[in-house]
């Protein structure tokens, strides 16, 4: 083959790659949406418009997940914010976390998702508290207390667990200010 030919088949090879990626970015930003318009929903206490939300997302993901082997670092974020919206989904309908085998979820966008779950369990908390029911608050403060504390147990390097320190810190700032407000 000469160097011609090898430079084209690269180049052809990369253009596949980069209409792959094109469609990638033009769906993960209807799924980020969907999943961002369904949390928005979830707070306003519109739940079949959330779950609605939610399967526009799931059809959507399911059209790039052929794609997880090329762009699994982009993939990683569009699955955290779908697994932050379906935990508030299920935290607020059955007060109960799902796992992620229970939501098909790999490891390390699953654990991101929930610590990201956290700010938004905090708003409902404080909605609760809005509306006079304490009892309903500390349902939803004791739910973001469980996520962050068993997710404490987890100590790895940033090279196996990207972005999981940040968000933890993150978190454990939420949940100290979200402690202040329910006492």
């Amino acid at each position: 083959m000469s160097l011609r030919e090898s430079i084209t088949q690269i180049g052809n090879k990369l253009s596949s790659k980069e209409e792959q990626l094109d469609k990638v970015l033009v769906q993960s930003r209807q799924i980020i949406r969907a999943c961002s318009n369904a949390i928005k929903a979830m707070h306003s206490h519109e739940i079949p418009q959330a779950k609605e939300y939610l399967k526009q997302a799931e059809v959507e993901l399911d059209k790039i997940l052929t794609y997880s082997n090329n762009y699994p670092t982009h993939l990683n974020h569009i699955l955290q914010e779908y697994t932050e919206a379906r935990v508030v989904l299920a935290v607020i309908e059955s007060k109960k976390i799902p796992g992620h085998d229970e939501l098909k979820i790999p490891e390390l966008p699953y654990l991101l998702g929930l610590l990201d779950a956290i700010g938004e369990l905090k708003r409902e908390m404080y909605e609760c508290l809005r509306h006079g029911d304490k009892k309903e608050a500390e349902v939803y403060f004791a739910l973001m207390e469980e996520i962050y504390n068993e997710l404490l147990t987890l100590r790895f390097s940033n090279a196996i667990l990207p972005e999981f320190r940040h968000k933890q810190d993150s978190a454990r700032h939420q949940i100290e200010q979200a402690r202040g407000e329910l006492i």
